[in-house]
């Protein structure tokens, strides 16, 4: 039963005021075995995997049919493997596997844990985020202090030594992926996400400091690109659980 509860039962929605993700390109041997066996790292000229490491301000999220008003504001940020998977069926999807979650909110990461295995920890955190100007996330908590500049748009630089010679392959790893797998000894839970309006932007990052990367890899990962999006009502339906192989 309580494995059941543990497998995000239950669809969520919420309204996305922002999301600001940065990928991180790595060795492949550096994230290997981060990842369960029944997953394959997701490539780019097989030679780079991926973590994207995503900050969003969420508003309203609650049980999908349940009333705005019901929901709750919080500020949410995921690191995550770009991975393949192939489920029983033979299907060949392609999404993020989670590494760890964190949330500004004691509510969110209780409720967090208790219907997911995201792996939610509670920080602080300063986010001051002005629309086609600049955001700046600060977390006393872990170290991270991250400074995007937004004006640029279309005319972004990629990041100096991205891997990417072009924006148009950086788009493949923009994040989020359209699902999002956790594993545990017997399933994959397999989580879909559904948004409109889905336009990332690329930004340009002025600084990034990210310590928790540190905790996954030692070697020094390349910033390999960041993109925002605004104002974006999103969904993840129920877990579907497919037997691990």
């Amino acid at each position: 039963m309580w494995n059941r509860i543990s497998q995000h039962p239950f669809p969520i929605t919420a309204y996305f005021d922002y999301s600001l993700v940065l990928t991180y390109a790595y060795p492949l041997q550096a994230l290997q075995s981060l990842i369960p066996s029944c997953l394959e790292l997701d490539t780019f000229q097989d030679k780079y995997a991926f973590i994207a490491v995503a900050m969003v301000q969420t508003r309203q999220l609650r049980p999908k049919g349940f009333p705005r008003w019901a929901g709750n504001n919080f500020f949410l940020a995921g690191y995550r493997i770009f991975v393949r998977y192939q489920s029983a069926k033979g299907r060949r999807l392609r999404g993020l596997y989670i590494l760890r979650s964190e949330t500004d909110k004691t509510k969110m990461c209780l409720l967090g844990n208790l219907f997911t295995n995201y792996k939610y920890s509670k920080i602080r955190v300063s986010a001051n985020y002005e629309s086609g100007q600049q955001a700046r996330i600060q977390s006393p908590s872990t170290g991270m202090d991250i400074t995007a500049d937004l004006s640029l748009g279309d005319s972004t630089p990629l990041a100096e030594n991205s891997p990417f010679s072009s924006w148009k392959d950086a788009r493949m790893f923009a994040g989020p992926m359209p699902f999002t797998f956790s594993v545990n000894s017997q399933e994959v839970v397999i989580v879909e996400g559904k948004r409109s309006q889905w336009q990332p932007q690329p930004v340009r990052i002025v600084e990034a400091k990210v310590p928790q990367l540190n905790q996954f890899s030692n070697t020094v990962p390349l910033l390999a690109n960041a993109f925002v999006t605004e104002n974006i009502p999103y969904e993840w339906s129920r877990g579907r659980r497919d037997p691990r192989r």
